[in-house]
């Protein structure tokens, strides 16, 4: 599970956790992108955003931080990884992306997203809005795809971002949507708050 975690939220982990109680995973594989080559706006800073991440995925042994993407230099395009984590281990008999309906609508826009379609399983996030339809050009290219149920969350790293650099105190945003050890590593670095410079 990739993302820009900036910062990570109760979403994401509830996302994560359907994945280990539905498809039976042995782990969830958390990539905090290194260079998001489709956002225009700057990032916080890579260990800033792998911290977070530990820090909201320590509750679960079957989650793992993995710093492929923030250790690697150049644009992180989802294939390189993918690529990468399997000649690292081909003992793994099946790779799972778990992403969200915005990312599964946007996926023909990814760089070589059609051979990562035969490359790994499509794990989708629903929230019961009926049958999941395919982008057009997905269905033009055979796939393996299962839906992961989810409750909604009116949840996203935008809204948490605009309530910090309004001055909200972090920990207004616990238990929901932030995680607590989250809401207390961006209180101690003063990430997103007032004329945080990025």
């Amino acid at each position: 599970m990739g993302g820009s975690f900036d910062p990570v939220h109760a979403a994401h982990v509830a996302l994560a956790e359907s994945a280990l109680r539905h498809l039976t995973l042995d782990e969830v594989r958390w990539i905090p992108v290194g260079q998001a080559w489709q956002k225009s706006r700057q990032l916080a800073a890579p260990e800033h955003r792998v911290a977070m991440v530990q820090a909201a995925i320590a509750h679960e042994l079957r989650f793992v931080l993995d710093r492929i993407e923030v250790d690697r230099p150049g644009p992180s395009f989802t294939l390189e990884t993918v690529r990468t984590l399997q000649a690292r281990h081909p003992e793994v008999a099946e790779w799972v992306l778990i992403i969200g309906l915005d990312q599964f609508a946007n996926l023909p826009t990814w760089q070589g997203w059609a051979e990562l379609l035969q490359r790994v399983t499509l794990a989708v996030a629903t929230r019961g809005a009926g049958p999941l339809e395919p982008p057009e050009a997905l269905r033009q290219h055979p796939h393996r795809r299962v839906t992961l149920p989810m409750a909604p969350l009116a949840v996203s790293s935008t809204d948490i971002r605009a309530s910090l650099l309004r001055g909200d105190p972090p920990e207004s945003l616990v238990p929901s949507p932030l995680p607590e050890g989250v809401a207390r590593y961006i209180a101690t670095h003063q990430l997103y708050a007032p004329g945080d410079p990025r």
